[in-house]
C-alpha cells in the first residue's frame, strides 16, 4: 500500500528513488522559504517523515494527525518532542553506528589541531605574518602520551579512546553512568581505559573531551564547577552536544587561564551567532558541526534512515528505533 511521505531535508538521489518507488513522496525543506508552503500543505496527510536538523515539536505534530513514523537522518534526537511521540505511538528511528568512526576522526582531528595550534599557525602563513622561525610563544603541546579524559563513553567515545590509546599511547580515563564491560564491548581497550569518578578525571586529564548526549540530566552539565576542577592548563574539546556546556563558564575559564584552549564542533545555538565570543576567541578552534560530514558517512546515514522508514511503513521492524519511553 502506497503511503504519503514528507521529506523535510534533501536526500541523495538514489535514496529518494527508493522512497518514490514505493510511496507518494513530497520533498519540501521548511528552512527554505519558497518550500515552506508545500511542507505545511503536506503535513496533514503525511504518514512518514524523513529528514534532520529541524525541530519537530508538539505544535508541528498536532498538524500531522496521520503520522506513523519519523525517520531522522541523525543519531541525536533532541529536535523531537519525545513525550508527544510516545503518547501517540509514533515510531522514531535514527542512525546510530554508521557515523561512529567518522565522528571520532573529526573529534581527534579537532583535538590535534587545538593542541598543536594548527588553524592559528596556518593563518599566520596565509596572512603573510610568517617572516621568521616561530618562537616559544607560538609553540603547541604534544598529544602523544598525554592523559585523555572522556565525558561519555558510548560507541563514539570508545572509538576516540582507541585512537588515543592504541595510536598515541595516551592513558584514557572515562566517566559514564556505569562502567563499560570492556571485555565484551571493547576488548582492545582492556587495561587502557579506566572508569573514573568525575572529579578525579578532571584533576588528572590533560585533555578533556565531552561526548555527552543531550538530556535533562546533561543540559548545562559542563559548568563553572567542572571547569574549575580541571587540571590547570588543560584543553577542552566538545564533540557531543553544544547545550551540555555552559558557554559563559567556558569563556570565563579561557579568559582566566584555567583552560589552555578549547576545540568546539558543537554549540548551544547553531549556526553560531555572529556576536558570539566563541567565534573570535583566540583560544578557541571552532568548527561548523562537521562531525559526520563526509560524503561516505552522510550517504550511509541517509541509506539507513531510508531503510528504517520503508520498513516501518511496511509494518516491519526498522533497523534502528529510538525508545521514546525514556523521554
Amino acid at each position: 500500500m502506497r503511503k504519503k511521505v514528507l521529506v523535510f531535508r534533501e536526500l541523495p538521489d538514489d535514496q529518494l528513488a527508493r522512497l518514490q518507488a514505493e510511496h507518494e513522496v513530497t520533498v519540501a525543506n521548511p528552512r527554505i522559504a519558497a518550500q515552506l508552503p508545500a511542507f505545511e500543505a503536506a503535513l496533514p496527510e503525511a504518514q512518514g517523515l524523513i529528514g534532520s536538523s529541524f525541530p519537530v515539536d508538539d505544535a508541528l505534530l498536532a498538524r500531522a494527525p496521520q503520522l506513523e513514523v519519523i525517520s531522522s537522518v541523525s543519531v541525536g534526537v533532541d529536535n523531537y518532542a519525545l513525550p508527544a511521540l510516545h503518547a501517540r505511538g509514533i515510531l522514531l528511528c535514527h542512525t546510530p553506528g554508521v557515523l561512529d568512526e567518522t565522528v571520532a576522526d573529526t573529534v581527534f582531528a579537532l583535538l590535534m589541531a587545538t593542541s598543536r595550534r594548527v588553524v592559528e599557525l596556518a593563518n599566520l602563513v596565509r596572512e603573510g605574518r610568517w617572516t621568521k622561525n616561530i618562537g616559544e610563544e607560538l609553540f603547541g603541546f604534544d598529544v602523544h602520551g598525554k592523559t585523555l579524559g572522556l565525558l561519555g563513553f558510548g560507541r563514539i567515545g570508545q572509538a576516540i579512546a582507541r585512537r588515543a590509546a592504541l595510536g598515541f599511547g595516551m592513558p584514557v580515563l572515562y566517566h559514564a553512568r556505569r562502567p563499560v564491560d570492556l571485555a565484551r564491548q571493547a576488548p582492545e581497550l582492556q587495561g587502557r581505559a579506566q572508569h573514573t569518578p568525575l572529579d578525579e578525571l578532571l584533576a588528572r586529564a590533560d585533555i578533556v573531551v565531552a561526548m555527552l548526549p543531550l538530556s535533562d540530566s546533561t543540559r548545562g552539565m559542563v559548568d563553572a564547577r567542572v571547569f574549575g576542577r580541571m587540571k590547570p592548563g588543560a584543553i577542552f574539546i566538545n564533540g557531543g552536544r553544544g547545550a551540555t556546556v555552559q558557554e559563559s563558564a567556558l569563556l570565563d575559564a579561557l579568559d582566566r587561564g584555567t583552560l589552555r584552549a578549547a576545540g568546539l564542533d558543537v554549540f548551544a545555538t547553531e549556526p553560531l551567532p555572529m556576536d558570539s565570543q566563541l567565534r573570535t576567541h583566540p583560544r578557541v578552534t571552532p568548527l561548523p558541526h562537521i562531525g559526520s560530514a563526509t560524503h561516505e558517512t552522510r550517504h550511509a546515514m541517509a541509506e539507513l534512515a531510508t531503510t528504517n522508514l520503508l520498513k516501518a511503513l511496511a509494518g516491519e521492524r526498522p533497523l534502528a528505533v529510538y525508545d521514546t519511553a525514556f523521554a
